[in-house]
């Protein structure tokens, strides 16, 4: 059996005395998108921050290709480079274009030469319809415009691992769409992925695996139409129904 490219095992994280990740325990295969969903302070963005070594984990281990990386020895910039990950707020520096954006980690970070970075964030900008931005400076793009360059720039170290913490909460319901068309181009070319949302029917969607977390906890873990549809635990079929209420299923 091949080795997932992500595994946690018994992962545990606290602030404190308030525990915020309990026995946590997953495993991502390759070309595969898993997706946490949860009420707001159910432990999603923590997660992925844990998985990105922004946040250290008091217990457990994760693996990246079968390799330990919350061991102590471990460089985290080193691990970084093998992930990409994006933001609720898109985080890009308002005093550089978007190709400016873009090319600043595979220079900085991978070496690659001015030329080379540009020709490929280039490339990446006329795939997902944004070349004609790629000289504008971020004040000049709509929401969802910085949002898809904000993935773009996860994109061209080309990760491992892309690790999404609910993109489209920042955004106008309008625009909301054409960031999930970005993400939906991504699953299919098989990025693996791990995405915190509360958009239940792009989840359902796109999602191999959908894990539902409460208190820190996965409740439940399985295929989107099981999850959904037809939830065991009577807390995913509550939180369900809160978001059916709000019209996000």
């Amino acid at each position: 059996m091949s080795i997932p490219v992500l595994a946690l095992e018994r992962v545990r994280k606290a602030f404190g005395s308030e525990v915020v990740l309990e026995d946590i325990s997953i495993t991502v295969p390759e070309h595969t998108a898993t997706v946490f969903i949860g009420a707001s302070g159910s432990g999603k963005s923590t997660l992925l921050r844990c998985i990105n070594l922004l946040e250290q984990i008091d217990d457990g281990t994760i693996k990246l290709d079968g390799a330990d990386i919350t061991d102590p020895s471990v460089d985290p910039d080193e691990v970084r480079r093998k992930l990409g990950m994006v933001f609720q707020s898109f985080n890009l520096f308002p005093h550089m274009s978007v190709v400016e954006n873009i090319i600043l980690a595979p220079m900085r970070v991978h070496s690659k030469s001015r030329d080379e970075a540009i020709a490929e964030a280039l490339e990446l900008l006329d795939r997902f319809g944004l070349r004609e931005k790629a000289e504008q400076y971020p004040d000049r793009l709509s929401g969802g415009q910085q949002q898809r360059v904000a993935i773009i720039r996860s994109l061209a170290v080309k990760p491992r691992l892309l690790l999404l913490d609910e993109i489209t909460s920042a955004l106008d319901p309008v625009l909301v769409n054409e960031v999930l068309s970005t993400v939906r181009d991504l699953k299919e070319h098989g990025m693996t992925m791990l995405l915190a949302t509360h958009e239940m029917g792009f989840a359902k969607e796109v999602a191999d695996e959908v894990c539902f977390l409460e208190h820190g906890r996965i409740l439940e873990w399985g295929k989107p139409e099981e999850i959904l549809e037809n939830p065991k635990k009577p807390q995913t079929k509550e939180f369900l129904k809160r978001v059916h209420e709000a019209g996000r299923l």
